[in-house]
């Protein structure tokens, strides 16, 4: 297994789906929907081992200030390799000036961000709005 990182845009439908279908998210039902999101991602690292995309992060910013992770995700089989927390750090590392990176974590992945570095907010909860397409 060789694993390599890449700050990309460019994805094809079918390894995005397999993807996101691969951890269970409903966005792998939209792969061409997926393929002009990550292209419209100010940041988007990849986790391939050899040409198989097995994980990505990406992130928007406001080019300042504050640093908005939105996707994290590892191909379970290639999951507790630390290549998530890799992924994680490519992101600090290119944020590392800014005042705030904030990510959304599922209950289950406090755990995970906490040892990343992040912190739970203590006075803050997560509120989104999710359309769903037919």
């Amino acid at each position: 297994m060789s694993i390599t990182y890449k700050d990309t845009h460019d994805f094809n439908k079918e390894e995005l789906q397999d993807l996101f279908l691969s951890v269970e998210w409903s966005s792998g039902h939209y792969p061409d929907k997926l393929v002009i999101a990550m292209k419209n991602f100010k940041t988007v690292y990849t986790a391939r081992d050899d040409d198989k995309l097995i994980g990505l992060i990406c992130a928007m910013d406001d080019g300042i200030m504050t640093a908005y992770i939105h996707y994290l995700l590892v191909n379970p089989s290639y999951q507790h390799l630390g290549i998530g927390k890799r992924l994680v750090e490519k992101m600090k590392s290119k944020y590392k000036d800014y005042l705030r990176i904030v990510i959304v974590a599922y209950d289950d992945e406090v755990g995970f961000y906490q040892a990343c570095g992040f912190e739970k907010a203590h006075n803050a909860s997560p509120m989104f709005i999710t359309e769903l397409w037919t």
